[in-house]
C-alpha cells in the first residue's frame, strides 16, 4: 500500500512529505519548507504571516502571477510564477498548474489566472484543486491523491466534492476547506456518504 505522507494541517493548508507546503495558513508547530505553493491571493491561502513561520533561505516559491508579484516585494527567494496549464520540473518534482475557478460564483473567476497544482513527488501524484467548483478543467485531472474543497459558499459542498472525486477516481481523497471559515463537519459527512465506496479517504480536519 502506498504511503502518501500528505495531510491537511488546517482548512486548506496542506503538507506533502516534510518539505512541500500548499497555502500555509494558521501554522502551528515547527516546520521548514523547501517548497511553498500558493493557489491564489485570498487571505486564507496567501498568508504572509504563516509563510514567515516556515520560510528558509533556500525555500522556493511557486505561485500565480499576481501572488508572485506580492511575494517578490518581501522575499529574495527563488520564485516560479505560474500560469494555468503550465508544466515544469522543479528539482525532479513534476509540477502541473491547472485553472482553478468557480462556475456559478464570482469569488474565483477563471480570468484571474488562479491555479490548482498536480505535484508528482516520490512517484506519487497529488492534485490540490484550489478554490473551485466542478468545471471542465478539473474533471480531466488524474492523480493518486486528491485534495478537494468541500466547505460550500466559495467552493464545492460535500455532495459536489464527492461528485468530482467520483469522476477523477483517485486512489485516496482528502477533503479540505471546511469547519473553519466556511462549512461544518456535516459537509464532511455528506461528502463521505456520496463518495464511491472503492475510493479511500482520510480525514484530518478536526
Amino acid at each position: 500500500m502506498l504511503n502518501y505522507n500528505a495531510k491537511v494541517l488546517y482548512h486548506s493548508s496542506i503538507m506533502i512529505g516534510d518539505e512541500i507546503f500548499v497555502d500555509p495558513y494558521k501554522i502551528t508547530g515547527e516546520y521548514k519548507a523547501k517548497y511553498i505553493f500558493i493557489t491564489h491571493a485570498h487571505y486564507d491561502h496567501y498568508s504572509p504571516e504563516d509563510i514567515d513561520k516556515i520560510v528558509c533561505d533556500d525555500t522556493i516559491f511557486i505561485a500565480p502571477m499576481d501572488v508572485a508579484q506580492e511575494i517578490k516585494k518581501t522575499y529574495k527567494n527563488k520564485m516560479v510564477a505560474v500560469q494555468p496549464n503550465q508544466e515544469f520540473l522543479l528539482d525532479g518534482i513534476r509540477v502541473e498548474a491547472f485553472p482553478s475557478y468557480n462556475v456559478n460564483k464570482q469569488f474565483h473567476k477563471k480570468e484571474y489566472g488562479w491555479v490548482g497544482y498536480k505535484i508528482t513527488y516520490k512517484n506519487i501524484s497529488y492534485a490540490i484543486l484550489g478554490d473551485c467548483d466542478i468545471n471542465e478543467d478539473n474533471k480531466k485531472i488524474k492523480c493518486d491523491c486528491l485534495f478537494v474543497p468541500i466547505g460550500g459558499t466559495f467552493t464545492m459542498d460535500g455532495k459536489e466534492g464527492a461528485e468530482l472525486t467520483n469522476i477523477i477516481k483517485p486512489k485516496l481523497v482528502i477533503p479540505s476547506h471546511y469547519n473553519a471559515i466556511v462549512g461544518t463537519k456535516q459537509n464532511e459527512k455528506e461528502f463521505i456518504s456520496y463518495l464511491d465506496k472503492d475510493i479511500n479517504y482520510e480525514i484530518y480536519i478536526k
